[in-house]
């Protein structure tokens, strides 16, 4: 599969099934509508951007350009790359009805359509000798677990611990914690975090 650099940004969850299995990346779900309201989300996003950059990839009917020019604003220039597909007819096989405009969305494309359009945004492609080994380990819920993160009595305190170091908001849940982490490659670090924890309360 073939590796980029930047993370991806798209409308929902359909949209994160179908990219994902086109490139090999970060893809992370905007909520439509509900980003305007998002400030957390917002945060993390303009983090993600300047760490290791990101691509919007919004549907082409008029509601992802009315989020994509709310994004241009919100967003940190220089850190962030538009990506367009085309408007293509149709509707995707899971709706009864197709949308308001007759366009199939980001989960209708293509994976080659898909491709073209990271490639006309300028998306940084990873070379052959650099697909072989990632650029930082993909933490996993088995992490997690590990690391006391979830699914025992102390697990909210540790995240509590992990959210703060990383200044990050008081209330994001474990799956959007491990969304970010991955996003940005601090393995190392929250592992540092989960041990002077550990130390600290052992004391």
């Amino acid at each position: 599969m073939t590796r980029i650099r930047e993370a991806i940004l798209v409308e929902g969850r359909y949209d994160v099934n179908t990219v994902r299995q086109v490139v090999d990346t970060v893809v992370l779900e905007s909520g439509g509508f509900r980003i305007f309201n998002n400030k957390d989300q917002l945060k993390l996003l303009r983090r993600i951007a300047e760490t290791r950059g990101l691509i919007v990839l919004t549907d082409s009917d008029g509601a992802g350009f009315v989020i994509r020019n709310y994004l241009k604003g919100a967003l940190p220039k220089g850190c962030v790359k538009q990506a367009y597909v085309p408007d293509i007819a149709g509707k995707e096989r899971r709706k009864r009805h197709g949308s308001k405009e007759g366009k199939l969305g980001v989960e209708g494309m293509r994976p080659q359509v898909i491709l073209d359009a990271l490639r006309r945004a300028g998306a940084t492609f990873a070379q052959q000798d650099e697909i072989e080994t990632p650029v930082h380990p993909v933490i996993t819920k088995a992490d997690f677990y590990e690391w006391g993160l979830s699914g025992r009595s102390d697990s909210t305190a540790r995240r509590a611990a992990v959210l703060h170091a990383l200044d990050l908001p008081a209330h994001m849940t474990a799956n959007a914690l491990l969304e970010f982490i991955n996003a940005v490659g601090t393995h190392e670090q929250v592992a540092e975090i989960i041990q002077q924890y550990v130390e600290k309360i052992e004391e």
